[in-house]
């Protein structure tokens, strides 16, 4: 007879999934838009108008570097190939304009790295536009590549008129979307990330400093970007690594360099004071072990089919709660990986969710002799 079986159990927390961790009383912020993730477990830990289409002012040459740093990575491009200054990056993006600028020379030739240090560093308008013309021909069909890229990755919020980020009606990003962004670049392109805690860049004699304000007053900051216009106010999308921890955090709107700065700082630091991160489920862990009928073996182990790792307030961090279900005997022949039950995860502030688990070996069917042997031995003996 097949009988259906719950085990509650307790698990020990030792510490791909977007989610939203709920929390009463959370932290308040002067920004419009914001959003705080925690890298590892991609789980939101606050959000205000995340997903809102905004301007993004510099913040969006985030998208420029991605795509920089995705032609490295596939070879089509290197650190040392060089590009030439047009007329209309010079005077778009030059001091004349009144941006930010790497002060490119008009006609000179320079090197891919210092582009992305102008870009990243200074928030050189200018070497984003060269770049853009290099790559593609024209700043617009640039912004094809970017919108293009945006899709593939998976920035359902955003869409690109220009590589610099300067206003433009049509070119929005929402908070969101650059959260997601800049875990892309951190996790993919490691040997560059580097570049964003760099303090300060020379070029053509010109000390410019890195307007990231954490950077100076944050220890374990490292990046990413500032933005400001006057239309999305002062921004910044920054991120910080305190021990095994990683956070991201995107905001818009603060009326000034010093709201911009004391309000990163604060949210950065409730993230690390107030979350952490605990493994739940660790894959490969016994639950139970599962009698088989007619099978070669008496039973199987029943274990976790994934690590689950989820970020909790610490507070809260008892309050999980697992059942496993699942019917039992099960019929040989069994292959290992086969799915015999699921474990339940009931986490605080968060949707449950329910994660397989499966026979850890194979376990053949005994034949027909077999079978009448184990028929005799339940009839006689009450064996299973």
């Amino acid at each position: 007879m097949m009988l259906k079986s719950k085990l509650l159990f307790s698990v020990a927390l030792i510490g791909g999934f977007l989610s939203t961790v709920s929390v009463a009383g959370a932290i308040e912020t002067k920004a419009r838009n914001m959003i705080l993730m925690d890298y590892d477990t991609g789980q939101y830990l606050y959000t205000k108008d995340a997903e809102k289409m905004i301007p993004p002012a510099s913040m969006s040459k985030l998208m420029t570097i991605y795509i920089l740093f995705s032609k490295l990575g596939d070879g089509s491009l290197s650190l040392d190939d060089t590009f030439t200054v047009s007329e209309n990056a010079w005077r778009k993006g030059g001091a004349a304009s009144g941006g930010s600028t790497m002060f490119l020379a008009l006609g000179s030739k320079v090197r891919v790295e210092d582009l992305l240090k102008g870009i990243i560093i200074q928030s050189g308008n200018d070497a984003c536009i060269v770049a853009a013309e290099n790559l593609a021909g024209t700043e617009e069909d640039f912004a094809d590549m970017m919108n293009k890229k945006a899709k593939e990755i998976g920035l359902n919020n955003s869409h690109f008129v220009n590589a610099t980020g300067l206003p433009h009606p049509d070119h929005r990003m929402s908070v969101e979307d650059l959260a997601k962004l800049s875990r892309r670049i951190i996790s993919e392109f490691p040997q560059y990330y580097h570049l964003f805690s760099q303090k300060e860049f020379v070029y053509n004699n010109i000390r410019q400093g890195n307007r990231n304000p954490l950077l100076y007053n944050m220890p374990y900051a490292d990046g990413l970007k500032t933005g400001h216009t006057e239309e999305a106010g002062f921004c910044l999308t920054a991120s910080a690594k305190k021990g095994d921890r990683r956070l991201i955090s995107v905001m818009t709107g603060l009326s000034s360099m010093k709201e911009r700065s004391e309000e990163a700082n604060k949210i950065m630091s409730w993230g690390f004071r107030e979350f952490d991160n605990y493994t739940i489920l660790k894959k490969g862990a016994k639950v139970a072990d599962i009698p088989v009928w007619y099978g070669a073996s008496k039973d199987v182990p029943m274990v976790v089919s994934e690590d689950v790792v989820r970020t909790l307030k610490k507070s809260k961090s008892d309050e999980v709660k697992l059942i496993a279900s699942y019917d039992k005997p099960v019929k040989a022949p069994v292959k290992a990986g086969q799915q015999l039950g699921v474990v339940k995860v009931e986490l605080p502030g968060q949707d449950t969710l329910e994660v397989p688990l499966v026979a850890a070996a194979d376990v053949a069917e005994v034949g027909l002799w077999g079978r009448i042997r184990k028929n005799l031995s339940y009839l006689l003996l009450g064996n299973d």
